[in-house]
């Protein structure tokens, strides 16, 4: 049994070096296709790479800008939305996702909230909600330990009522703000129109509106029916898109 147990480990650990070298020798041939204009190319080992390693934020860089390259501006909104995903903060995800909007003929901008409501969303954003979660378990442990030390006695130092009481106040805060960044990760549905559609007011029916290819928009949770699904364009508009005319992010 300890034989077999070694030959599966070994085998296990061969495959894994066989794709780390080949996670390696695609980063190496995508950057020289990329480098040599040959962006199709360059294209098919950046997707090899997402596919190995779908967390790594700067492959959907690169398959962003090939894209763009490409002039598939659908593709390109994509991959940058998914580099977002991972980091939002990152401004050459950002600068160029927005370059490559502002090439969308027909753009629908989206609707800018007033000051504090685009705070408050930041503040709550789907991509902070396990940083939210990580303070409130620590704050809370804090807490509790200096009750259970002060309790019996045991406590290093003493605090003031009004510190105590903020600290409950703020640990409130933090598990409102956990929540609803939580929230809004479960109901972060999220896609982008790869080619030039149209929105119905029904499935099938009704009027309809153009939608260029690279719109952003937000799937309205299970809502489906068939091969159509209730969306939100960035203005704030519903309706409904057939699902073959968008990928999730």
């Amino acid at each position: 049994m300890r034989a077999i147990a070694l030959l599966v480990c070994l085998l296990l650990s061969s495959v894994a070096m066989h794709a780390a070298d080949n996670y390696g020798a695609y980063w190496q041939k995508a950057n020289a296709a990329y480098k040599q204009k040959n962006y199709d190319s360059a294209a098919h080992y950046y997707e090899q790479i997402a596919s190995a390693k779908p967390a790594d934020y700067e492959v959907y860089y690169n398959l962003g800008n090939t894209y763009y390259k490409l002039n598939n501006i659908g593709k390109a909104v994509l991959n940058y939305q998914r580099g977002l995903q991972l980091n939002p903060a990152d401004k050459n995800l950002q600068d160029n996702l927005l370059l490559t909007q502002s090439r969308i003929t027909g753009r629908i901008v989206e609707i800018q909230d007033i000051f504090f409501v685009r705070w408050w969303k930041s503040l709550t954003a789907a991509s902070a909600a396990n940083t939210w979660a990580t303070f409130t378990l620590i704050l809370f442990l804090l807490l509790i330990g200096y009750a259970i030390l002060n309790r019996l006695g045991k406590a290093p130092f003493s605090l003031p009522f009004q510190a105590k009481a903020g600290g409950w106040v703020l640990l409130t805060l933090f598990i409102v703000i956990s929540f609803v960044a939580a929230m809004r990760k479960v109901d972060s549905h999220l896609a982008v129109v790869m080619n030039n559609t149209n929105m119905l007011d029904k499935p099938g029916t009704g009027k309809s509106q153009n939608i260029p290819e690279g719109t952003t928009i937000h799937l309205t949770g299970n809502d489906a029916k068939g091969n159509w699904h209730e969306v939100t364009l960035p203005d704030g508009k519903t309706g409904w898109m057939l699902k073959t005319d968008f990928v999730e992010i």
